[in-house]
This record gives C-alpha cells, sequence and structure tokens, in this order.
C-alpha cells in the first residue's frame, strides 16, 4: 500500500508543480491525514509509514526544484508548521519551540521534523502553493488569494486531496489591467 501512497503522492506533487508557475525560494504547504490516507477518520489512526510515504515522495521532488517544503501540524499544535531554518531565515519567520510527535503534530510534521536539515517551527508562513491530504485545511498558511487545482487525481490512499496555489491580487476598477505574474 505504500508504494502506491508513494507513487501518488510524487504524481500529484508534480501535477500541482506543473500549473502552479513556481521558483526556486518559493514555499509548499503540505497538510497530510496519515489516518485518513490509510481509511480511518483524521485524527483517530496516524500511522507513521503513511506519512513518511507521503514525506518521501513529496520532499526530494520540491528539493530538487528549490523549493521549500512546510509540514502542517495538526490542530494539537494549532496547526503550525515544520520547515528548514534557511526557509524561517529569508522571510523573517519567528520561529517557535516545539518538536512535533505522531500524536501531538501529527505523523508528517515529525516526519518533516526528523528528516529535514535543520527542521524549526512557525507559527504561521505564507505559502504559495500547497496540497491537502484527508481534510488538514492548509487554507491558513496560504498567500491571499488561493486558486484550487485540480489534478487528474483526487485521492491519496483512501485520502481525499484538494489543491491550490496563489497568485497576487488583483486591484483598481474597470480600467485596470492585469498580467500574468506567475
Amino acid at each position: 500500500m505504500y508504494e502506491k501512497v508513494k507513487e501518488e503522492a510524487a504524481k500529484a506533487v508534480s501535477e500541482l508543480l506543473a500549473v502552479a508557475g513556481l521558483k526556486k525560494g518559493d514555499v509548499f504547504v503540505v497538510g497530510c491525514s496519515s489516518s485518513e490516507i490509510v481509511g480511518n477518520v483524521i485524527g483517530k489512526g496516524s500511522t507513521f509509514d503513511a506519512a513518511k510515504a507521503v514525506f518521501d515522495a513529496v520532499y526530494p521532488i520540491l528539493k530538487e526544484n528549490g523549493i521549500y517544503l512546510a509540514a502542517q501540524c495538526c490542530e494539537h499544535l494549532n496547526r503550525a508548521v515544520i520547515t528548514e531554518r534557511e526557509c524561517a531565515e529569508k522571510y523573517g519567520y519567528e520561529i517557535v519551540s516545539v518538536r512535533p510527535q505522531p500524536k501531538a503534530g501529527g505523523s508528517f510534521a515529525t516526519a518533516a521534523y526528523d528528516s529535514f536539515e535543520a527542521p524549526v517551527a512557525l507559527e504561521a508562513i505564507k505559502a504559495d502553493a500547497g496540497i491537502d491530504i484527508g481534510g488538514t485545511l492548509i487554507g491558513m498558511h496560504l498567500r491571499a488569494v488561493a486558486v484550487p487545482v485540480r489534478l487528474s487525481l483526487s485521492k491519496i490512499g483512501e485520502a481525499n486531496i484538494l489543491c491550490a496555489r496563489t497568485r497576487p491580487k488583483y486591484i483598481g476598477g474597470c480600467r485596470s489591467v492585469y498580467e500574468d505574474n506567475k
């Protein structure tokens, strides 16, 4: 099962990157319910192996493209995110002190914390795109204008997925002209 989860996660992230137009240094948030992936209710069956399968699939793709991963924690850590210190320092994000665990922060955030070179926790981030695996509600960590993206698949394992990219706000009135700012 976990090999299939890895394949689905890699495909989803690759498709989203192809549409989102991200550039080196951008931030990609992942909210991941390992419970939902294996067919349980969110928060009721955390499975580190499922979360690690997703992490092992998405992190190398993002890193290869120079994109920072922000791994969203669960509600027990107020949906904080785990990212690399380099990302936090580049964008001036305030680092907070917490270490996620599978039952307090979530298995995906724990996998990220255990795998990153210099992991840090942040209360909030403004990501350029992201994927919500299993109803984890990543919207609070996306830039102001999120644009839904449909992929060729709608699930990873048993978990529904929702994806988004962001764009700058449109301002002005009826005479305004907008360029594609990807």
